[in-house]
């Protein structure tokens, strides 16, 4: 039987494919080569957007045409928004309206042994491990509170268990990920079932920064690192940053901080929890505390009612920031939320224009942040590799130039291009002809340069 799974969104919807996909290799099914058809195709999907609705049913309706014989089976935030839509689409046979009922599904396939997490992360090299889910806030614009309005923290024991069966399959990076990634434990404090597990392990009530601080007492003699994914700045404790300043090698030093806007009367419209001048504030803490700390962030822009002022404000804060990486989304109105009602809808043209103003400026940010690397040593790790082979001296047909995937068996000598990710969530290339770092492995390397938002690192012999 052969199995064919696509995931858009998120990290945490990347975790849940993989459960499912590991679940069913137990029972014989086995991922479908590029050319083979599926007997069975997962598709979780995503709804933050009116983009992502369209790229979940295009990947709907192209999965069935290519798949002619396969059943699919869709799941994620736009099947729980839009499940009797995507019940007539082709060949659907089952919608996964809820997540909490994932085993459901797979004991209805014939999974009776169920596993308590993965294991394996397909072909990445980091992988994420999904710790929460549901969020309540209530942001005016957001739909997820709809589609995932429970809030669900696993126990920290089968975390811990999920990342001692990671680190002996070898992953070397480990990223934290949730829906609402600072209310893990949250349910903990109001469902009294979940406190049976607080009382065995007799601490009382766990929140995330003691869930990292057991995880990165886990192994001592283990090399490896954890990166938490986005949080609101509400979130980010001072214990949370203390942690990162006692830890700088395990604690990937970078936050995804939430923004969304530098206005505060669009905040206000937002009805987010947090105004410009704590954000800021908490922003410059972290950055006080941790030397060369990496902040990257999301921004909607063009919000309804969204002035010219209020826009420049976004862009302003975010200068003096001075985020490695803003994610830029122009407003994307969601039915049944707030902020599709509100007056004063921007045109797309204009929020085209605002996005491509503050691309441009983040891209100039990135840079600055990178430039500020050079001369550091920077933790990386390596991922994949850029293969080109030198020419010899004596060889008459030699091209003057490398030639990129050209075999190695007339000289034996390359130049290879190592490809990585720093701590701080920079791309690093290391170019060495004779290489000794390995992918997979977490090395120190010696930022020589930068290039636009990328890293170019020294060769240091000491790798291996």
């Amino acid at each position: 039987m052969r199995l064919r799974t696509v995931t858009l969104g998120c990290k945490v919807n990347r975790y849940e494919t993989e459960y499912l996909r590991e679940a069913l290799h137990r029972i014989g099914y086995a991922d479908a080569a590029p050319n083979e058809t599926a007997d069975l195709v997962i598709i979780n999907t995503c709804t933050v957007t009116a983009e992502s609705d369209r790229k979940s049913r295009k990947f709907i309706r192209q999965l069935a045409k290519l798949n002619p014989n396969a059943e699919i089976v869709v799941a994620g935030c736009y099947a729980a928004r839009a499940a009797d839509e995507i019940r007539h689409m082709p060949q659907v046979g089952e919608v996964l309206t809820d997540k909490r009922l994932l085993n459901q599904f797979l004991q209805r396939r014939g999974v009776t042994d169920l596993p308590d997490g993965i294991s394996t992360f397909g072909g990445r090299r980091r992988a994420f491990i999904k710790v929460q889910d549901g969020c309540r806030v209530g942001c005016s614009y957001c739909i997820i509170p709809k589609v995932r309005p429970y809030l669900l923290s696993r126990p920290a024991s089968d975390v811990l268990d999920e990342i001692r069966r990671l680190l002996d399959t070898g992953y070397r990076e480990l990223v934290l990920t949730g829906i609402h990634l600072g209310h893990y434990g949250l349910d903990f404090e109001r469902d009294p079932q979940s406190q049976t597990e607080q009382k065995t392990l007799a601490v009382g009530n766990i929140r995330l920064t003691q869930l990292i601080e057991r995880i990165l007492n886990l192994d001592a003699t283990s090399t490896f690192r954890v990166r938490v994914s986005s949080m609101e700045a509400v979130e980010v404790s001072d214990e949370l940053i203390e942690l990162m300043s006692a830890f700088p090698r395990k604690l990937c030093p970078h936050l995804h901080l939430s923004m969304q806007s530098g206005s505060d009367t669009v905040l206000r419209r937002m009805r987010r929890r947090w105004l410009s001048t704590p954000f800021e504030e908490r922003c410059c803490q972290i950055q006080k505390k941790i030397p060369h700390a990496a902040l990257t962030t999301d921004v909607i822009v063009g919000f309804p009612g969204e002035t010219e002022r209020e826009f420049i404000e976004t862009c302003e804060i975010s200068e003096r920031i001075g985020f490695s990486k803003i994610h830029v989304f122009p407003f994307s109105p969601r039915e049944t939320t707030e902020a599709a009602t509100l007056p004063n809808q921007i045109p797309m043209s204009e929020k085209e224009r605002r996005a491509s103003h503050l691309i441009q400026l983040a891209e100039k940010l990135r840079a600055d942040f990178a430039e500020s690397l050079v001369g550091q040593t920077s933790q990386v790790l390596w991922e994949t590799t850029l293969k080109k082979k030198l020419p010899l001296a004596n060889h008459t047909n030699s091209s003057p130039l490398p030639i990129i995937g050209q075999s190695s068996e007339i000289s034996g000598r390359h130049d290879e291009t190592l490809l990585g990710t720093c701590g701080r969530y920079m791309r690093v290339s290391l170019r060495s002809e004779f290489p000794t770092a390995r992918i997979g492995q977490l090395t120190d390397v010696q930022i020589a340069a930068s290039n636009g938002g990328e890293l170019i690192g020294k060769e240091n012999k000491d790798f291996g």
